[in-house]
């Protein structure tokens, strides 16, 4: 399987992180890609790096968005 071209970062309990991951999972399916989800409070550095801005979401290996994903931008990023 290939490395997945899209990261979303996020927290535990954080509902712009559930609606994020919603519009990823809807977006990867219909394109065929995969996506992979960690969480940022599980690594110290992860945390400084992106604290109050999650979910951020990484398109091969770029910052894409941050609190929201746009589902056109992220289709056509992938595209």
């Amino acid at each position: 399987m290939s490395t997945p071209r899209v990261t979303l970062y996020t927290r535990p309990g954080c509902h712009l992180c559930d609606d994020a991951r919603a519009v990823v999972e809807r977006v990867c399916a219909d394109l065929g890609e995969s996506f992979e989800e960690v969480d940022i409070t599980a690594d110290d550095d992860l945390e400084d790096r992106f604290g109050e801005e999650v979910p951020v979401t990484f398109v091969d290996g770029r910052q894409h968005d941050f609190w929201r994903v746009d589902e056109t931008r992220l289709r056509t990023a992938l595209g």
